[in-house]
C-alpha cells in the first residue's frame, strides 16, 4: 500500500498535466463538434450534426488525402536525410560542434526561417537570379506555391527533431557488432540492415513520430509557400475559426485530424512491434 501511494504521488503531476492540458481541451473540441454554430461565431448549446456533412465533401476529402500524402513524404525524406547525418555526428570527433550547428536554427524565429526560404526560392529570389545570370534559365521558375515547396521547407524545419533522437541512439550503439557481423560473412549491406537498423529502431520510431505528427497539423508552411495547390487541414481549421467563424466545423475537422493521427501512429507502432517479434522469432530459430 505504501509503495502504491508513493507511486501515485510520483505520477500525480503528469496525470494532472495530461488531464488539464490534454484531456479537457480534447473533450471541449469534441463537444463543440456536436453543437450548433453561433450566429456571430462561437456555438449555441443546441445539439446539431450539421458539421459532420463535411465528410461527404469531395474538396475536403481531397485536402485530407493531400495532407496525409505531404506528411508521409515529409517523414520519409526527413528520416532518410537525418539517419546518415546522425550517424556522421555520432562517429565524428567534433560531436559538440556539429550538434551545435543542428540546434542553431532553433535560435531563429520559425517564420523568419520560412521567409528566408521565400527569399531563396521566390521568382526574384537568389536561386532564380543566379540561374538567370549564368544563362541556364530565360525566365524564372515557379519554385514556390506548390506541394514540392511545402515538402522541402517542412523537411528543413523537421530535420533537427529527427536528427537529435537518432543521434542519441546511434551514439550509444556498439559498432563492434557490425565488425563482428562482417567477420561472420555478412556484407556491408546485410550488416547495416540486419544489425545496425534493428538496434537503433527506438530512435527511428521517435524520429518518425516527431516528424509525422507536426507535419499533419502544419499551418504556417502551407499558408506561406503552398498556395492553393498545397492547402492542408491546418489551413482549413484556421479559416473556419477566424474567417467563417464556424467553430463546430473547425472542431469537427480538428477531431478528424486527431483520429487520422491516432490511426497512423497505431498502424506504425503495430508494424514496428510486428517486425520486432519476427526478428526475435528468427533469432530463436
Amino acid at each position: 500500500m505504501k509503495k502504491n501511494r508513493i507511486g501515485a504521488c510520483y505520477t500525480l503531476p503528469i496525470t494532472l498535466w495530461l488531464i488539464v492540458f490534454f484531456a479537457i481541451p480534447m473533450g471541449i473540441v469534441l463537444g463543440y463538434s456536436f453543437l450548433k454554430r453561433g450566429t456571430y461565431g462561437g456555438v449555441e448549446m443546441e445539439l446539431s450534426f450539421e458539421a459532420f456533412k463535411i465528410f461527404t465533401d469531395k474538396i475536403f476529402l481531397t485536402i485530407l488525402l493531400k495532407t496525409v500524402y505531404i506528411s508521409i513524404m515529409v517523414t520519409i525524406f526527413t528520416v532518410v536525410l537525418s539517419l546518415p547525418t546522425a550517424y556522421y555526428i555520432a562517429r565524428s570527433k567534433y560531436k559538440k560542434e556539429l550538434l551545435f550547428l543542428v540546434i542553431i536554427p532553433f535560435w531563429t524565429n520559425f517564420l523568419i526561417r520560412i521567409y528566408a526560404w521565400i527569399a531563396v526560392l521566390g521568382n526574384n529570389g537568389f536561386l532564380n537570379n543566379f540561374l538567370l545570370k549564368i544563362g541556364i534559365l530565360d525566365t524564372p521558375i515557379q519554385f514556390l506555391y506548390n506541394t514540392g515547396a511545402v515538402i522541402l521547407i517542412t523537411v528543413y524545419t523537421s530535420l533537427p527533431f529527427a536528427i537529435l533522437p537518432l543521434y542519441a541512439v546511434i551514439e550509444k550503439f556498439d559498432f563492434s557488432l557490425i565488425e563482428a557481423a562482417r567477420d561472420l560473412g555478412a556484407t556491408n549491406r546485410e550488416a547495416f540492415f540486419k544489425v545496425f537498423i534493428p538496434n537503433i529502431k527506438p530512435g527511428i520510431v521517435t524520429a518518425v513520430l516527431f516528424t509525422f505528427i507536426p507535419a499533419l497539423g502544419s499551418y504556417a508552411v502551407p499558408k506561406l509557400v503552398g498556395g492553393t495547390q498545397a492547402t492542408m487541414l491546418g489551413n482549413i481549421i484556421a479559416q473556419h475559426l477566424t474567417v467563417t467563424r464556424n467553430w463546430p466545423l473547425a472542431s469537427t475537422i480538428s477531431a478528424a485530424l486527431i483520429i487520422v493521427t491516432s490511426i497512423a501512429i497505431m498502424i506504425f507502432m503495430k508494424l514496428s512491434n510486428k517486425e520486432t517479434k519476427t526478428e526475435v522469432v528468427a533469432e530463436d530459430e
